[in-house]
């Protein structure tokens, strides 16, 4: 089978990192029930910053955010191994900028994901996004963002959402722990 994933938010905990780092780099004590909260991707209304402001801190922390200790959430390199074990083919497609692609996968691989370089695509926008995931015939494809998967084509392929705050409006299949996953997977796989 072919599965397909998403990053940020989906495998790794991002969001959640980077409103840590914020909290730090902007001396500010938010509590983590506001980020918990929050009805859209962006963190940075959480400390009091317009648009034009949360941009501005993103685009200054990204590199750190993204290449520091930023965690995988808990079971997904485990069951992405064990996929690939089992002789699954595992893609990455992330809209993180072309510019992050090559030092992204070399951080996945670091953290312990099963990369190939063939099967990895960064890079994109989201109706970009949506038109690779189609093109690769993919049976299941993991993803926390409304405007992706609310977009895919539900007939074909077997779309579930991670749940974050900001998806939670989507009426789609879903789970909070990747080891929630390895029931349905035992079910639909043997």
């Amino acid at each position: 089978m072919k599965f397909g994933f998403d990053v940020d938010d989906t495998l790794i905990n991002l969001r959640e990192y980077a409103f840590h780092y914020y909290k730090k780099q902007l001396g500010q004590e938010v509590a983590i029930d506001v980020f918990h909260s929050l009805d859209r991707l962006e963190i940075h209304e959480a400390f009091g910053m317009s648009d034009e402001e949360g941009k501005e801190m993103w685009n200054r922390s990204v590199d750190y955010i993204y290449y520091t200790d930023c965690p995988a959430y808990p079971g997904a390199v485990e069951l992405l191994q064990q996929l690939d074990a089992e002789g699954h083919e595992i893609y990455y497609i992330t809209a993180r900028s072309a510019h992050h692609g090559k030092d992204t996968k070399a951080w996945l691989k670091k953290q312990g994901f099963p990369v190939q370089d063939d099967r990895f695509y960064c890079g994109m926008k989201d109706d970009k996004k949506v038109e690779i995931i189609e093109e690769l015939e993919l049976d299941y494809y993991f993803d926390d963002k409304p405007k992706v998967v609310e977009t895919l084509d539900h007939d074909r392929l077997k779309v579930i959402v991670k749940d974050q705050s900001y998806n939670r409006h989507l009426d789609m299949p879903r789970f909070k722990e990747w080891t929630e996953l390895d029931s349905l997977f035992k079910k639909q796989l043997k």
